[in-house]
């Protein structure tokens, strides 16, 4: 009969998740994560693995939150581009109001990891397609109910407005001139005109 576990696996998990968001895979030691974590090494390795597979279980359960969080934003609104309009404004608010820029943790991970590991790569893109595909059912809410036009590609046009979250939050890490930022969602939003 196996040991019943003396932690609460999504607390622990939650830890790492937070460690590996601040600190990136690399700079994150086992030491660092036992003493987040509250856990010894030994009970690491029982229930997430290796270091990689603790940083892709922190991952997937960062990427679940972050898309249903998103979803949830973008659906609290009435018009679709003030739901864009909040969705971009909170991001940079959210940058601004930390002492110190953690930016996406799928962002962070493409960079730092995705260039040199396949399942990385994988697992990010597959994030980044999922929050267009939540892009994309709100501009299709916004055809739907005639505030963009008929004639909208609500697939290229989610497919920018990804590319435009990401190159924002990536920019947002080297803190720029708010009025910079303001002005780049102002020209991302006219995409939505």
């Amino acid at each position: 009969m196996g040991r019943v576990r003396e932690f609460d696996e999504e607390k622990v998990l939650d830890a790492a998740m937070q460690l590996f968001w601040e600190k990136g895979y690399e700079a994150t030691s086992l030491s660092d994560l036992t003493s987040r974590m509250g856990i010894q090494r030994p009970s690491i390795y029982s229930a997430f693995g290796d270091k990689k597979e603790l940083f892709e279980t922190a991952l997937r359960k960062y990427t679940m939150s972050h898309a249903s969080e998103a979803r949830t934003r973008l659906q609290n609104h009435r018009s679709v581009r003030e739901a864009f309009r909040a969705f971009f404004e909170n991001v940079v608010d959210e940058e601004y109001s930390e002492s110190r820029s953690r930016g996406c943790f799928c962002i962070n991970t493409m960079v730092e990891l995705a260039p040199h590991d396949e399942k990385f790569e994988i697992l990010t893109r597959e994030h980044q397609m999922y929050l267009a595909v939540i892009f994309q059912e709100t501009i299709e809410r916004g055809i739907q109910s005639g505030e963009l036009a008929s004639g909208t590609d609500a697939k290229a046009l989610s497919q920018a407005l990804i590319v435009s979250l990401i190159g924002l939050t990536v920019m947002l890490k080297s803190r720029p001139e708010r009025s910079f930022v303001n002005n780049t969602i102002e020209v991302t939003l006219t995409l939505l005109e």
